[in-house]
């Protein structure tokens, strides 16, 4: 194989009670990638649509990737990239991940598949750290694995692949605000009260169980967030009347996706994501905030060749 081209989803983080630990893949929209074997060694960007993203290899999150598995391996060849961006940095639907993880996913590929899933979700890490000062693997994972992920821990780094209802299905709305991922980790408080941590570790543990179990209603009852959403819904315009109408409409759960300023509502079945999806719409098109709109079944596949 000498020319790849992927599908790297976008993905929602945090999925309300799992802060910094779960994450999901979503199908309606990622970004797309073409990476091509050049006899010239190291990586070259030839091509960025849809983002302003720097095309110095050594800052963009997609390239730094590459470029460390190229090494690891001793390479003998090099690698043209072209990066075609359709989820929006700050967008809150892991941006960075989507670039990082297609990245690490298309040249495993091309270096004839020498990496485990794991070993894949360790170097797209490097990404997220060019991208946000912070390696963190719950979008990357998401993206790499496909459906639902718990990052157990990070030394040593632990994903578990948790299964997916078959009729989970997810609305998500994007108001075209930008929400720095710094300004909302800044709105967090460094402690936690015992209380909160007990209600949201039972949340946690409430929702894993209703995924293995396919109780709807168990989920439903665990999506809450204690810790971050109460402080960083203050960052996201009519943060709460998008809440309670999409609850009133069905949603099983409305929560922040990754540090905003999406919103996700996770459903069951396709005709309640359509009408959540329906409910928080009318919200912003009663404001002057513009806005997109995405409905899809959690995506079980994560990247993928097209």
């Amino acid at each position: 194989m000498n020319s790849i081209k992927i599908f790297a989803p976008a993905t929602v983080a945090n999925v309300s009670c799992g802060f910094d630990a779960l994450g999901f893949a979503i199908n309606t929209i990622g970004d797309e990638m073409v990476l091509t074997k050049t006899t010239e060694k190291g990586v070259k960007i030839s091509k960025i649509e849809g983002a302003e993203l720097t095309f110095d290899s050594n800052k963009n999150a997609a390239s730094v990737v590459v470029k460390a598995m190229l090494d690891k391996v001793n390479a003998d060849f090099g690698i043209d990239m072209q990066l075609f961006k359709k989820v929006k940095p700050g967008s809150g639907l892991g941006s960075s991940a989507s670039s990082a993880a297609g990245a690490a996913f298309a040249t495993n590929e091309l270096l004839g598949k020498p990496f485990t899933k794991l070993e894949l979700t360790e170097f797209a890490r490097l990404g997220e750290k060019i991208a946000c000062g912070s390696p963190i693997a719950d979008n990357v994972a998401a993206a790499i694995y496909g459906g639902f992920i718990l990052v157990k821990s990070y030394e040593p780094l632990e994903i578990v692949k948790l299964p997916v209802p078959n009729e989970l299905w997810v609305a998500v709305i994007h108001p075209q605000i930008e929400v720095k991922t710094e300004d909302a980790r800044n709105v967090l408080k460094p402690n936690i009260s015992i209380a909160d941590a007990v209600k949201q570790s039972a949340n946690l543990a409430g929702l894993i169980s209703g995924l293995y179990t396919n109780d709807y209603q168990l989920i439903s009852r665990s999506l809450v967030d204690v810790i971050a959403e109460p402080h960083r819904k203050k960052l996201i315009p009519l943060f709460d009347k998008v809440k309670q109408t999409g609850l009133q409409n069905g949603a099983l759960g409305i929560g922040i996706s990754g540090s905003g300023p999406t919103i996700f509502g996770l459903c069951k079945g396709e005709k309640s994501a359509n009408n959540v999806a329906n409910a928080m719409k009318n919200v912003y098109q009663n404001s002057t905030i513009d806005f997109n709109i995405y409905i899809s079944k959690v995506n079980t596949e994560g990247v993928k060749i097209i």
